[in-house]
């Protein structure tokens, strides 16, 4: 059974800093892509950050030189470090596991930026 558990979100100040987690059972997580995305209300869901299985990584224009994705592939866990939030980016986030046609979702994880 393949899942994604993610963690780290909360309620932060303007500014401040948190870091998602994103850790994988039930498939081989090393020669998957991961991705976090994230989805405010009444928006849909968009692309915040990618990190191929060659390390790779995409950012979107959005979050570029505020936030940074990692893998640590010997803990089958994703992460993103996310600093100078800013309230434009509250949203659920949501992890995701992708090779060709496997196509996988963690449940979210919700961040609010507000003082």
């Amino acid at each position: 059974q393949v899942q994604l558990v993610e963690s780290g979100g909360g309620l932060v100040q303007p500014g401040g800093s948190l870091r998602l987690s994103c850790v994988t059972s039930g498939i081989m997580f090393r020669i998957y892509d991961m991705g976090w995305y994230r989805q405010a209300p009444g928006k849909q869901r968009e692309l915040v950050a990618q990190i191929t299985r060659y390390t790779i990584t995409n950012y979107a224009d959005s979050v570029k030189d505020r936030f940074t994705i990692s893998r640590d592939n010997a803990k089958n866990t994703a992460y993103l470090q996310m600093n100078n939030l800013k309230p434009e980016d509250t949203a659920v986030y949501y992890c995701n596991a992708k090779k060709m046609i496997s196509d996988y979702w963690g449940q979210g994880t919700q961040v609010t930026v507000s003082s």
